[in-house]
């Protein structure tokens, strides 16, 4: 246990430098970009798309559905302000005395918390938010909660993209990351070179069954509670399979299967850990790097302990 939150602390030490921030936001913006072209372009047939799914749904359960996604939605909005906020107010005082290095940090902080402030209210007063959001729904007229869930749904489905695809760019340099971080911490030690034909088979079949098995789960979308389990199950299982895969090639070199399968559970925390990063939009781009490097610095102090 010592060692699995000794490697969740050197991570969050290792994403708020500099380099691997720049590489993290670069991707970042790069896959936004990329989907958000894609969305813009194919708008129309994805509102066609969620709107036929929904047709198929009773006006109570769209009622349910609606009224849980406002609720998120306004989470979500809540956050991002909050954050804006306190960011223009203390981050133009603190400019001058907080350190460039040290300036990162204290901005992640500050969304950080403003995501955690929020939530404690929502975990104390969720049904109460629930329930008002229920009664406006329940004035609107069906073809309106309908268009405007549908809105909603298309804008979920291009998020997931970004997710996906972020998750996929990790893996794909996940190599040259790794690289870097040993050369930087731990220049004497032996590292493995990863088969970029391999990593690239493995991680395009974990994201096709993500894809598949997010389209057989959608009907549970519209289900409270039972949506946000799936949801981050799904998040949880691609990072874990793809990334994991990854730095455990890149430590142990041929003996893959069996560490894997030794540090499973930790590895799975790891994952958890660091699919919470994708309910914050911006701070979801640190999410795989985050969880690449938390696996790379356990396994290698498993290795070193061996």
């Amino acid at each position: 246990m010592k060692d699995f939150f000794h490697a969740i602390m050197c991570a969050f030490k290792e994403v708020l430098k500099s380099s691997t921030m720049k590489i993290a936001m670069v991707s970042g913006v790069a896959v936004t970009l990329v989907w958000a072209i894609v969305g813009f372009l194919l708008w129309d047939k994805i509102i066609e798309f969620t709107r036929s799914l929904l047709s198929a749904l009773p006006f109570s359960m769209l009622q349910s559905d609606g009224a849980w996604m406002l609720s998120t939605f306004l989470w979500l909005q809540l956050v991002i302000i909050t954050f804006a906020v306190i960011f223009t107010v203390i981050g133009n005082m603190a400019i001058d005395k907080v350190n460039k290095k040290n300036y990162a940090i204290f901005s992640i902080s500050i969304g950080l918390l403003s995501a955690a402030a929020w939530s404690v209210v929502w975990f104390l007063k969720g049904d109460y938010i629930y329930n008002q959001s229920l009664k406006l729904i329940a004035l609107l007229p069906f073809e309106t909660v309908e268009t405007g869930i549908s809105y909603l749904i298309g804008f979920y489905l291009i998020y997931i993209a970004i997710i996906v695809s972020l998750i996929f760019v990790t893996s794909l340099f996940s190599s040259k990351v790794l690289s870097f971080v040993a050369q930087r911490y731990f220049p004497e030690a032996t590292m493995y070179e990863t088969t970029k034909a391999k990593t690239l088979g493995l991680t395009l079949r974990d994201t096709l069954f993500f894809l598949v098995a997010s389209i057989l789960s959608f009907p549970v979308l519209f289900i409270p509670v039972l949506n946000f389990a799936i949801l981050v199950g799904l998040w949880i299982w691609l990072m874990k399979d793809t990334l994991a895969h990854d730095t455990a090639s890149f430590v142990f070199g041929d003996r893959v299967k069996e560490e894997l399968k030794e540090h499973k559970f930790a590895l799975w925390g790891i994952s958890f850990i660091g699919s919470l990063f994708n309910f914050i939009p911006l701070f979801n781009v640190f999410g795989p790097y985050f969880t690449e490097l938390s696996m790379f610095f356990y396994l290698k102090e498993k290795r070193d302990n061996i």
